[in-house]
């Protein structure tokens, strides 16, 4: 039996905006992962089984591996249908929005989300969340949305309505939100929910091999040249650092998705305690940071790259170059031992 924490209050009002609700929009955050797209399908899944018409956006493209998922191919990706997109948010009777906390997550469609007339219903686990939403579910001591979203539906009662589809896109979220278990996941009640997913049907052995196990032949060959060149590990800080320019990801064909773990693997090191991963975008550079123990990237990320997210996965932006992102960074190495290894 697990803990009942989402609020009467809560349940009571998505049930009354549920039911006056026929045609529903559910969208998710930019660069959606498998927690965002997980919870996305598997709750557009479970709303139409009970007959109502669900449409789900992807702000943009997600990893090919990602659309291997049960019903991926059902996603209407915003950055290549942006007028379809906005149409759904503009005439959807309810709007669910999941795995994040306030609109500029959604990228371009922000605008879009915060016009449309229709009752917007948050569910997320990340902290501080804003106020856009008519019902605000935030618990951020979640390990991933899905987790969360399973709770939701139980309280809905909707438990008999997780097939074998839903449940495995539940877990997948669950998975790779936690990294296969190997983080973020020390609340015994995550795995009675992981227990009935598996009752109700999930395949946990075939999605750890597609998500964790299926890499590329230029995937695999980019992450090593990654580790092998571009990998800077300074012990005396505790900290990793990876870079790879626009120039050095077209050489391997780059597809989204194939550096989804690179950062994690400076942390397998002993001694590293938290790991960054720059990656060069068109105009931006992609921060990704992951930490063991106590170490807070979210701070790091929060306060100098614009970003944020849990204590021990997080991530940012930069504009600029990326030799200037690196250097910021390294001059921030200093700054974080003192202030969160040394104090110890």
């Amino acid at each position: 039996m697990i803990s009942r924490i989402i609020k009467d209050e809560n349940v009571r009002r998505l049930r009354h905006l549920m039911a006056d609700a026929t045609k529903i929009a559910v969208i998710c955050h930019v660069g959606p992962d498998g927690d965002a797209i997980g919870s996305s399908l598997a709750l557009a899944h479970v709303l139409g089984t009970l007959g109502k018409d669900v449409r789900c956006i992807i702000p943009d493209a997600t990893s090919a591996l990602l659309m291997q998922l049960p019903e991926a191919k059902e996603l209407v990706d915003a950055a290549r249908h942006p007028d379809f997109a906005r149409t759904l948010l503009r005439d959807a009777d309810l709007i669910f929005c999941l795995d994040f906390n306030e609109p500029k997550r959604v990228d371009r469609m922000a605008d879009a989300l915060l016009a449309a007339k229709a009752p917007k219903v948050m569910i997320d686990h990340h902290e501080n969340p804003s106020d856009f939403a008519t019902v605000a579910i935030s618990h951020p001591e979640m390990a991933a949305t899905c987790y969360l979203l399973f709770r939701v539906l139980c309280r809905l009662e909707l438990l008999p309505y997780v097939d074998a589809t839903a449940a495995t896109l539940l877990l997948a979220g669950i998975m790779t939100d936690t990294g296969g278990f190997a983080y973020n996941s020390s609340d015994p009640e995550l795995f009675e929910v992981v227990a009935e997913l598996l009752r109700h049907g999930a395949d946990k052995n075939r999605l750890y091999k597609l998500l964790f196990n299926t890499v590329s032949e230029n995937s695999l060959r980019l992450n090593a040249y990654a580790l092998d060149r571009k990998m800077e590990v300074d012990h005396g800080m505790h900290a990793a650092l990876i870079t790879l320019s626009r120039a050095e990801l077209n050489r391997y064909h780059y597809c989204k998705g194939d550096t989804e773990s690179l950062v994690n693997r400076p942390l397998s090191i002993p001694g590293v305690v938290y790991s960054c991963f720059m990656r060069e975008e068109e105009h931006y550079i992609k921060i990704s940071m992951r930490s063991q123990g106590d170490f807070p990237v979210n701070e790091i990320c929060a306060e100098h790259f614009g970003g944020g997210g849990h204590i021990n996965a997080a991530g940012g932006e930069y504009h600029g170059t990326l030799d200037d992102a690196a250097a910021a960074f390294r001059a921030l190495l200093a700054e974080n031992k003192r202030k969160y290894i040394d104090k110890k």
